[in-house]
C-alpha cells in the first residue's frame, strides 16, 4: 500500500487542475482556442502549468519507490510535504513575477530539485541496501 505518496498525488493533482483552470478561465474569456493568443499573460499561466507537468511525475515516481521499498513516514511525508509546497510557490512565484525573477519562483525550483536529488539518492542508495 502506497498511503503517502497516494496523499501528496492528489495534492499534486489538484495543484495541476487548478493551474490548467486558470488557462482554460484567459482562454475562454479571451476567446482563444489554441495557445496564448499572443498574450505574455497567456504564456505566464501555461508555463506554469507546464512547469509542474514536468516536475510532478518524477517526484512522484520516486516518493513512491521510497514508500514501498520502506522509507520512513516521516522522511516520505517531509519530502512529499517540502514538494507540494515547493510547486505552490514556484506557481505563485511564475505568476506573480509575470515569468521574470520573484523569490517564488527561486525558492520553488530550488526546493522541488532538492527534493527530487533526495529522493534519488534515497532510492539509489536503498537499491544498493544503505538507506532504510
Amino acid at each position: 500500500m502506497a498511503s503517502i505518496t497516494s496523499l501528496y498525488a492528489g495534492l499534486c493533482a489538484l495543484l495541476i487542475v487548478a493551474l490548467a483552470f486558470r488557462i482554460v478561465r484567459f482562454r475562454r474569456s479571451e476567446k482563444v482556442g489554441l495557445g496564448s493568443g499572443g498574450k505574455h499573460h497567456a504564456q505566464v499561466l501555461i508555463r506554469a502549468h507546464a512547469n509542474a507537468i514536468e516536475y510532478v511525475p518524477i517526484a512522484l515516481l520516486l516518493l513512491l519507490m521510497a514508500e514501498l521499498n520502506g522509507l520512513a513516514a516521516t522522511w516520505l511525508h517531509l519530502l512529499g510535504g517540502a514538494f507540494v509546497l515547493a510547486r505552490l510557490a514556484h506557481a505563485y512565484g511564475l505568476t506573480a513575477g509575470k515569468g521574470g525573477y520573484h523569490p517564488g519562483r527561486f525558492i520553488g525550483t530550488a526546493l522541488s530539485w532538492v527534493v527530487i536529488i533526495l529522493l534519488a539518492g534515497i532510492n539509489i542508495g536503498m537499491a544498493f541496501g544503505s538507506v532504510g
